[in-house]
């Protein structure tokens, strides 16, 4: 009992750490998008105010992640048992598709921005994009330690670094602006950080799409996962092996195993969730059979059978 209270007691603990964590990175960057966007109007500069969408849609992605994190941390009841773990994979794919979004509203603008041309400040772009090195670069230190085991976390890292590097384009356009006078350029910076975003968000959506359709999450090495189930003392084989994401941190699985003795069953039982454990299945469910009592479902929607 103590260790299951002293586990909650960890786990909770994690859980404020980020919630408060994300809480002062998305107050920076709201801040961060009030500047932006007033001096991207004042100005006229397309490449400030792309650069400023980007960002509110990264603090909508941050509030969602804090969201889907306090949702997850919820207890599960008769309607939901594992409670509500997975809207923290529904979160990540709202992100990704939010971040399409943006991308194609700046596409837009900046086709516009070619067509019609006005002068812009290179100054105020420079100085403007200079703060917004040193908000997104603190955003992204703050997030770096929880995007290791967790796709929200590390989406809105991905987005918060990729912000960082295209605030320096932002920088450089507006140094070229002052000595160049040529405006057009803050229509391509406009189109090249559309660009970088969707190479960063492409990956994000993916593996997002994939888990919400229970695909084996993209950390399981699911050949190595194998070879080892196939070494545990008393396997004989194994079949229907099923392996999906409860949210974007914990995975489950389920797994049939044929036991030589059923003496063996509880040892075997035990190295099995041990080895599922080391792998990042923190649920699993094993049922055993003998080769004398073979298995009563049926073979469709099973991954794959295998024995020594």
């Amino acid at each position: 009992m103590s260790h299951i209270h002293s586990h909650a007691h960890a786990h909770h603990h994690v859980i404020q750490s980020v919630s408060t964590t994300l809480i002062v990175c998305i107050l920076l960057n709201l801040l961060f998008v009030i500047a932006e966007a007033g001096i991207g109007f004042i100005y006229h500069s397309l490449g400030l105010l792309s650069d400023a969408g980007h960002n509110l849609s990264d603090v909508f992605s941050l509030l969602l992640s804090l969201f889907a994190i306090r949702m997850a941390a919820r207890k599960g009841n008769r309607h939901f048992t594992y409670g509500y773990k997975k809207s923290t994979v529904l979160v990540s794919l709202v992100n990704a598709v939010i971040l399409l979004i943006a991308v194609g509203g700046i596409l837009i603008e900046s086709i516009y921005k070619l067509k019609n041309t006005a002068p812009i400040s290179g100054e105020a772009i420079s100085w403007t994009a200079g703060i917004g090195i040193l908000v997104n670069g603190a955003t992204a230190l703050l997030l770096m330690k929880g995007q290791k085991n967790d796709l929200n976390i590390k989406g809105a890292f991905l987005h918060m670094a990729m912000d960082t590097l295209v605030s320096v384009g932002v920088v450089l356009s507006g140094i070229l602006i002052s000595f160049t006078q040529c405006y057009v350029i803050d229509a391509f910076i406009g189109m090249a950080i559309a660009i970088i975003i969707l190479l960063s968000t492409w990956k994000l959506l993916r593996e997002s799409l994939y888990l919400c359709l229970d695909a084996v999450p993209e950390q399981i090495q699911l050949e190595k996962l194998e070879t080892e189930i196939n070494r545990v003392p008393g396997v004989e084989s194994w079949h229907h092996l099923h392996i999906w994401a409860v949210s974007t941190t914990e995975n489950a699985a389920t797994l049939h195993i044929v036991i030589r003795k059923l003496s063996d069953m509880e040892n075997t039982k035990h190295q099995l969730k041990q080895l599922l454990s080391a792998h990042g299945i923190s649920h699993s469910t094993i049922e055993f059979e003998t080769s004398d009592t073979p298995c009563e479902e049926t073979a469709e929607g099973c991954y794959k059978q295998a024995s020594h």
